[in-house]
């Protein structure tokens, strides 16, 4: 069976077969919209998108203080986005990690860190091997605080690196749930079944794919 990540490649080829997503005239507006889900009493969300989120999700699940990761899509124009519809590029959205953590175990600050850390954000629009407008550097703010902060973060980055920061930093948008295949999933085996670890404080390096 193909992996998620195979059938895009397809998909990108014109191999894949091609579906659309249910959209009418009263949820155009959605996607533009805030990311109006609330997090559990004391949690606040984060939202970052770094690559593939694969990768991205599993460095924020070995944090201490992260309760909770999601991957999904976000910043783009359609409802109800499918993977397909992403991995096509023409609906804009970025593929990203919501975040929900402590804030009394875990400053917004350290959660910057490690989105710094994973990737390299002066590539436009790729990772590595992974090309397209869904891969780019962003994070997005829920809160004047967090804006600051990401601000204040980045200025500091682009004093450090030799070449332009092209992250984006915008509000937190509509944030849609990627397919449960998805989820954590290098934490459940990745295309091998190879596990990786998610233990708070893990080290090990992580395989972006498995």
């Amino acid at each position: 069976m193909n992996s998620p990540r195979m059938n895009s490649w397809l998909n990108k080829l014109g191999f894949g077969a091609r579906t659309e997503s249910p959209m009418d005239s009263s949820s155009s507006e959605i996607p533009q919209g805030p990311d109006d889900d609330v997090p559990d009493p004391g949690q606040q969300f984060a939202q970052f998108g770094a690559g593939c989120f694969w990768g991205v999700e599993l460095a924020y699940q070995r944090v201490a203080g992260v309760t909770k990761t999601e991957v999904g899509y976000s910043q783009g124009f359609i409802h109800n986005p499918r993977y397909e519809d992403v991995c096509s590029g023409t609906s804009n959205h970025s593929e990203v990690v919501r975040v929900h953590y402590d804030p009394k175990e875990c400053s917004y600050e350290s959660l910057l860190d490690v989105f710094w850390a994973r990737h390299d954000p002066t590539t436009l629009n790729r990772q590595g091997n992974d090309v397209g407008t869904q891969y780019r550097s962003g994070i997005y703010f829920y809160t004047p605080e967090q804006e600051k902060a990401a601000l204040e973060s980045r200025e500091r980055q682009q004093k450090i690196l030799n070449r332009k920061i092209v992250t984006e930093i915008l509000p937190a948008k509509k944030f849609y749930r990627a397919e449960e295949d998805h989820q954590q999933y290098l934490a459940k085996g990745g295309r091998f079944g190879s596990k990786q670890s998610a233990g708070k404080g893990c080290n090990d390096p992580i395989r972006c794919y498995g």
